[in-house]
């Protein structure tokens, strides 16, 4: 065992400190990740003040728990009231509020809890034997490769989104529009401002999602005059003991791992590899998985079951928490961010003297070994932490709608506020929670508009980009193998909804129903 190791096993299993680090960093991690609006980058960008004054051990310690626990956490609000906490939540938020209607919150929230573990153990394991090979793949993607991969993340929205195809395929156009509000990236003009100063700066993919999916769903069950509580709609899911919670949701997380092989390792590969590409993350990841998921249980039967479900969310869920683990692989072998927390992470190491790159495995080796250790570490402390997060959570389910829903909406506009200290944000909030109710009313699924608004920019000037790299041949976008690769992919799940869609229209003809 080689001097370095020993020497990272010291800094961090030896230290008394970190360990108190990591446990205090799961609980902030919870709470934030746990609040609309609060993401995980920002309870990273309020703790660099404090990383200031701690050895860059304890600064990553603190880094990497507060972000897994952040990432679980946003799946409390996602099951319980289905306001996705994350961008990559919104992918399963139907799926999963499905469950906590029928009473079993505590299931899902369950395993979500183990899948997340599960998949940011198995990052930190292939991050830790390839990660130095694995980086070179990142290397391949140019911004044609980036082009395709948004695409291909656009039509898993489509194709994993519930009801008609032709209604997802809509939402999705919704949110690639109010995508191109604000000054274009690609040209650098102002479009459908209307002359508003605020919008210049686009519009917010944070208050709204919280609109669409959070006061939209307020002012559904408001406009049916039910102000009962959760727990009072489902009398036939009395809350488990403890223990019994506890043995169940091991049980199931074996039953998942015994039966589900192949699905729980492709969602892992798939939340490594994307992941390590600087700006897909864990959002992207989310929304693929969830789709390869879904697509492979409907090869095999048309009728989606409770499992299949339950299988379906634990795949996105593992793969989310995955590509954690995997955008720190191009952060310390280029030096490139993989997302937004690890470009906080690269400044928080140049803070402290170290330059992430090629040579910290040699100048710095110890310190590379002490974060895969993190790593281990943060995410065995997120199942305690998590389990008692979801039995707290689990009172809200107890709360009267009458109670339960103003202190909603003060979140929904504390955490729009939040975001940038601007009331427009909040208006923005208001009036996408109008567009959502409406949207919901007419059958229109929602996690289309926001992956549209999130991706829409990008893939513009992605586009933008590889037509003036190749002085604007449409061949351009297919020049290259793995481009080539890409677009195949695409244009098979083009072919997927497509087919999906037919069989709908075969089913409303084969029952007399009027096309969807």
């Amino acid at each position: 065992m080689s001097e370095e190791f020993l020497q990272a096993l010291s800094d961090v299993l030896g230290r008394w400190d970190i360990w108190l680090i990591v446990l205090a960093s799961a609980v902030y991690g919870i709470f934030v990740g746990a609040i609309p609006g609060l993401t995980a980058t920002m309870a990273v960008a309020l703790f660099v003040p404090i990383a200031y004054w701690m050895d860059p051990v304890a600064a990553l310690a603190a880094i990497v728990t507060m972000v897994a626990c952040a990432i679980f956490s946003g799946d409390l609000p996602t099951v319980l009231l289905r306001i996705p906490g994350t961008p990559a939540s919104a992918a399963y938020a139907d799926d999963a509020y499905a469950f906590s209607k029928r009473g079993e919150s505590e299931r899902v929230l369950g395993l979500t809890l183990l899948c997340s573990a599960f998949g940011g153990l198995v990052g930190a394991v292939v991050m830790m034997l390839v990660g130095r090979q694995l980086a070179r793949v990142a290397s391949w993607f140019s911004v044609t490769e980036y082009f395709w991969l948004y695409l291909v993340g656009l039509a898993c929205a489509v194709l994993v989104a519930h009801g008609p195809k032709s209604k997802a395929l809509l939402s999705l156009l919704l949110g690639l529009f109010f995508s191109t509000i604000g000054l274009s990236a690609a040209h650098m003009e102002p479009r459908f401002t209307f002359g508003i100063p605020s919008l210049y700066q686009g519009i917010s993919f944070i208050p709204a999602m919280i609109g669409l999916f959070g006061l939209s769903e307020v002012l559904l069950i408001l406009s049916k005059g039910d102000v009962r509580s959760l727990s009072a709609t489902n009398p036939s899911h009395p809350r488990r003991r403890w223990t019994a919670v506890l043995a169940s949701t091991f049980r199931e997380f074996g039953d998942r791992f015994r039966h589900h092989k192949a699905g729980t390792a492709r969602s892992s590969l798939l939340g490594i590899l994307v992941g390590m590409l600087p700006g897909a993350g864990a959002d992207i990841a989310s929304w693929v998985s969830f789709a390869a998921s879904k697509r492979a249980a409907s090869s095999k039967d048309l009728t989606e079951t409770e499992t299949e479900a339950l299988h379906s969310i634990g795949d996105a869920t593992t793969a989310n928490n995955a590509a954690l683990a995997g955008s720190w692989i191009p952060t310390l072998v280029f030096g490139i961010p993989g997302d937004s927390i690890t470009a906080i992470v690269i400044g928080v190491l140049m803070m402290k003297n170290v330059t992430p790159g090629p040579q910290i495995f040699d100048e710095q080796s110890s310190l590379v070994f002490s974060i895969y250790l993190i790593f281990f570490l943060a995410n065995l402390m997120l199942i305690p932490v998590g389990f008692l997060a979801i039995r707290l959570s689990g009172n809200i389910l107890s709360i009267p709608r009458a109670i339960l829903f103003p202190m909603i909406i003060v979140f929904c506009i504390t955490g729009s506020f939040a975001l940038n200290g601007s009331s427009f944000d909040v208006i923005t909030m208001l009036m996408m929670g109008l567009i959502g109710f409406l949207l919901t009313r007419r059958g229109f699924p929602l996690g289309p508009v926001v992956l549209g608004i999130i991706l829409g920019g990008p893939l513009e000037e992605r586009f933008v980009q590889s037509l003036t790299a190749s002085e604007g041949s449409p061949l351009g976008l297919v020049s290259r193998p793995l481009s080539m690769v890409l677009a195949f992919v695409f244009v098979g799940f083009v072919v997927a909804i497509w087919s999906s869609s037919r069989q709908e229209r075969q089913r409303d003809s084969d029952t007399g129903l009027p096309p969807s």
